[in-house]
């Protein structure tokens, strides 16, 4: 037995030294451990979101910086694996598509905090943004189709290049949840009910009403003092509690600007289910209609389908045909339809102006990104309001819908 190491000299011992990485190296080893931890971080914790309309006016303002919890109602899996990290569908310098879409993954959310609950404010895919014109995404292409081309998609696609996009990498929409699966919805002259009760009435929310002094037109100053936003003669957006303030005042009539039932105003031609026949609906009155929810069964009928065709063609992926009077799923004759999955309804604040579910639908639950958490920076762009809004940074949406 040796008593004594043999100690190692010239080439043996330079082969145990550890060679130093280049500083290039260690530059790029960190850059891809920062770009995998924020990944998993945006993926599975939260992510950060801007307001960009006014839909959601007055809680959530234009650019509005906020964080929006994955943990709320649990991490979606990517179902879009093969994409380039950190963004969402479009590549940041050359807008190209972000993502390969012929590798897909079936949906599945892990274990979160809770559900999605009445009156959440909710980030969520845009259920109508699976097909879009590539000239121009912002726009709906549903509502091109409808009233360009009278629904004739071979003449849009002659003239316009589409982008067909998978459930994850539709754009992200914001707005409040008002409906769960289950939930009856109506709108009866400006004001929801769900469930045959009046919704809350949040602080902030906006309806377009007309004031008179008297009954004359000439609006005082007292208007002008409570910070309301005119968009015409006599005519303003009021959030509910400016609508409070000025009904002290009796010299005022504030009447609000409503579409009469059973009329279809030009503007409103897209409203949901996009069939005037069956369904006289508007923007002030709307319904009622009940929410799909997974495991219900509906009868099916001519009448109806118009509520349904989406959620069993486009959402739950079945060959719908309509044929003499009949309706056939997968082929085969189908007088009822069960539902796969739990489906919302999703209004914004700024009701008069705010193009959401009473336009498009039902959003289904894989659809669903996470729950708005708080604002940690915003500003205001224009006006004399412009710079930092001091106020607003780090506080929770809840309390900033008070």
């Amino acid at each position: 037995m040796a008593l004594f190491k043999k100690k190692e000299t010239g080439a043996d011992a330079s082969k145990n030294i550890k060679k130093k990485k280049p500083v290039w190296r260690e530059w790029l080893d960190a850059g891809v451990f920062a770009i995998v931890a924020a990944t998993i971080i945006r993926t599975l914790v939260f992510e950060a979101y801007t307001i960009p309309t006014g839909s959601m006016e007055g809680s959530m303002l234009v650019n509005d910086y906020l964080f929006v919890s994955k943990l709320s109602y649990g991490p979606r899996i990517p179902m879009t694996p093969l994409a380039v990290p950190l963004v969402h569908n479009s590549l940041p310098i050359t807008g190209g598509v972000s993502y390969i879409s012929s590798v897909q993954w079936n949906y599945h959310r892990l274990p979160g905090f809770g559900k999605v609950e009445r009156n959440d404010v909710v980030v969520f895919n845009y259920p109508a943004g699976d097909t879009v014109v590539a000239d121009n995404p912002a726009d709906d292409y549903y509502r091109i189709l409808r009233e360009d081309f009278g629904g004739d998609r071979e003449a849009l696609k002659s003239r316009y290049k589409l982008l067909v996009r998978p459930v994850d990498k539709k754009e992200n929409y914001i707005k409040r949840c008002v409906g769960l699966p289950g939930d009856k919805i109506e709108v009866k002259d400006g004001i929801l009910w769900v469930n045959d009760q009046p919704s809350v009435r949040f602080a902030h929310q906006r309806l377009i009403y007309t004031i008179l002094v008297n009954g004359v037109g000439s609006v005082p100053e007292t208007v002008n003092d409570v910070d309301v936003e005119q968009i015409g003669p006599n005519m303003y957006f009021l959030e509910n509690a400016q609508y409070d303030e000025l009904k002290k005042n009796k010299t005022l009539t504030i009447i609000p600007y409503i579409y009469p039932k059973g009329t279809m105003p030009p503007q409103d031609a897209g409203i949901f289910p996009q069939d005037s026949v069956n369904f006289k609906f508007n923007r002030d009155n709307f319904g009622p209609i009940i929410i799909p929810k997974e495991g219900v069964t509906v009868p099916l009928t001519p009448q109806n389908i118009a509520l349904y065709r989406r959620v069993i063609r486009n959402y739950e992926l079945n060959k719908l045909e309509e044929r003499e009077g009949k309706i056939f799923i997968n082929d085969k004759e189908a007088t009822s339809y069960t539902f796969k999955m739990d489906y919302y309804w999703m209004m914004g604040d700024n009701r008069d102006n705010s193009l959401d579910s009473r336009y498009w639908g039902y959003v289904p639950v894989d659809h669903v990104v996470g729950k708005a958490w708080f604002v940690w920076f915003s500003y205001h762009k224009e006006g004399i309001t412009k710079g930092i809004r001091w106020r607003r940074l780090f506080h929770s949406v809840h309390s900033l819908e008070k």
